[in-house]
C-alpha cells in the first residue's frame, strides 16, 4: 500500500509563499515573518518541519553559511538540482548573500581536485566581500 501525501492549507500557503521566492534566499524566520505580517498563524515548528521536508524531497535547497547565522534556504523551481555547483557571496557590510553559478568557479574546483585532492563542497562555499551597492555607498561617503 502506497502512502499518499497529504497537504494542508498550511502547506499550501508556504508552498505559494515559496514560489514567490524562487531564486532568492531566505530563513525560517523569514517565512515566519511574512506569514505574522499577514495575520496568519503558522507555527515556527510547522515552518521548520515543512522546509526540513521539502529540502529532503529535493524541492528546495538548504545552505549553512557560517556558524553564527541561521540556516537559509532556496526554492528553485524546476531547475532545483542539488548537483548543480553554484557558490555565494556574501556582502560584509550589509548582509546579503549572493547566488554564484560561475565556470571559473567550477574550474577553481576541478583544479582542486585535480592537483591538490581536495573536493569543495558548493552548498558550504562562500566567498566573502563587498557588494557592488555597498562599494558605490562606500566610495560616495568616502568622497
Amino acid at each position: 500500500m502506497q502512502k499518499t501525501a497529504y497537504k494542508t492549507k498550511q502547506q499550501e500557503l508556504l508552498f505559494s509563499y515559496l514560489r514567490e521566492m524562487q531564486g532568492k534566499h531566505f530563513t525560517a524566520e523569514d517565512v515566519r515573518a511574512h506569514f505574522e505580517a499577514k495575520n496568519i498563524s503558522i507555527g515556527i515548528a510547522t515552518i521548520y518541519r515543512q522546509l526540513e521536508k521539502l529540502v529532503n524531497d529535493g524541492k528546495i535547497q538548504k545552505y549553512f553559511i557560517d556558524e553564527h547565522s541561521a540556516a537559509c534556504f532556496e526554492y528553485a523551481g524546476e531547475k532545483c538540482n542539488s548537483s548543480e555547483q553554484h557558490f555565494h557571496l556574501k556582502c560584509e557590510l550589509c548582509g546579503r548573500l549572493i547566488h554564484l553559478e560561475c565556470e571559473e568557479l567550477e574550474d577553481l574546483g576541478s583544479h582542486l581536485k585535480t592537483e591538490h585532492g581536495f573536493v569543495i563542497n558548493p552548498l558550504r562555499t562562500v566567498f566573502y566581500g563587498v557588494c557592488t551597492d555597498c562599494a558605490s555607498k562606500k566610495e560616495k561617503e568616502d568622497e
